[in-house]
């Protein structure tokens, strides 16, 4: 049995972190779909840079509709929500067998936006209106200007994808949000099934600590800082708070594991994924990482519900000097900084491409 398979039965979600052109047109996400239990798939800034720099795929499209669109953020919303759209059809049946649990697609508001609540909400309101696909997923910061976007974002029925949560704090700030909304849509009578994830970056913390702590101490700080977070998602769905939403109709906020490609060459190219076992989550990750897990992974036991070793851990980080909550802080003012680089990298990109097909017109 592929072990995306064992994780797959396990209960838990495989989705891919990327969308490109020649991913939809060569059948490679649709193989995915049918061989490695793959159900979901994210994006981000920085994947549709990468996409649209490195290939010719979307030159055409570029080229027809620059002239006419009013802005290069336009442009680039036309072609993410073609590109999604398709991958949308690709993961409808998972989305109709699950009953909307499952299937989903993400597409994020410009990072831009990220401390901005007003036209965080009007952006999510319009691009999922422009979907016209059930399945699509809005992503929004669970920044704290994020953060009331999100409740009106949900009470307004709009899927949303919180991303850039680092910490058991950030989490429970999102999934309060979140049910804040829930509760406003049974107070106004309306159906409160509306489906979120929770994302939650688990590599960066080593990075960030990276040639910084003892060696023994390699490569545990992500895990055991998403292990923390998990045992508050758990002890959140047993609560009477969200028990009392579920008796009403409501759906739980699913825990996403993200940024689960392992970043240090001496690690084993499957850490996050094989530790990070757990049901009713979701665990995204890139094309590479996806296809070492279906070649070589190893997922060990489900994550323990108390959050296993995890306090102790992270006590040994405290005592090597990691500031967590500060550093869980900074990650996400530097998570949003990268974003917003890679979105102006994009809009770089689309404009030398446009530039480009006015001149050789």
């Amino acid at each position: 049995m592929k072990p995306t398979t064992t994780l797959h039965d396990l209960g838990q979600s495989l989705w891919l972190d990327n969308i490109t052109r020649a991913l939809l047109s060569s059948g490679t996400l649709h193989r995915y779909i049918a061989d490695l239990s793959v159900t979901g798939l994210t994006s981000n800034p920085t994947i549709f840079d990468h996409a649209i720099k490195n290939s010719a795929d979307y030159d055409a499209d570029i080229a027809r509709k620059a002239p006419t669109t009013r802005s290069r953020e336009e442009v680039f919303f036309e072609l993410a929500l073609a590109d999604l759209a398709q991958a949308a059809d690709l993961f409808r049946p998972t989305f109709d067998r699950t009953d909307g649990v499952d299937g989903w697609v993400s597409l994020e508001v410009s990072p831009l936006l990220a401390h901005d609540t007003v036209r965080t909400l009007e952006a999510a309101r319009d691009l999922h209106r422009r979907s016209g696909k059930p399945n699509l997923l809005i992503k929004i910061p669970g920044t704290r200007e994020g953060l009331p976007a999100i409740e009106a974002a949900i009470f307004a029925g709009i899927p949303i994808n919180v991303t850039l949560l680092f910490s058991r704090e950030q989490y429970l700030a999102a999934a309060d949000a979140y049910l804040r909304g829930v509760e406003r849509r049974m107070q106004a009578g309306l159906n409160p099934a509306v489906a979120s994830v929770a994302s939650f970056f688990v590599s960066r913390w080593d990075v960030a600590v990276s040639g910084k702590v003892p060696s023994e101490l390699t490569n545990r700080l992500g895990i055991a800082v998403a292990q923390r977070a998990y045992k508050a998602y758990r002890e959140l769905l047993a609560s009477p708070r969200f028990q009392r939403a579920a008796n009403s109709g409501a759906r739980a906020q699913r825990f996403l594991f993200a940024s689960t490609g392992t970043k240090d060459p001496k690690a084993a190219d499957t850490l996050y994924v094989d530790a990070l076992a757990a049901p009713f989550t979701v665990n995204t990750m890139p094309e590479s990482t996806l296809k070492a897990v279906a070649d070589h992974g190893a997922p060990g036991a489900p994550l323990a519900q108390d959050g296993g070793d995890s306090e102790s851990v992270l006590a040994d980080f405290t005592k090597a000097g990691i500031d967590i909550d500060a550093l869980a802080a900074r990650l996400q003012d530097e998570g949003a900084a990268s974003f917003v680089k890679s979105w102006n990298d994009l809009m770089a990109c689309i404009e030398a491409k446009s530039n480009a097909v006015c001149k050789a017109g």
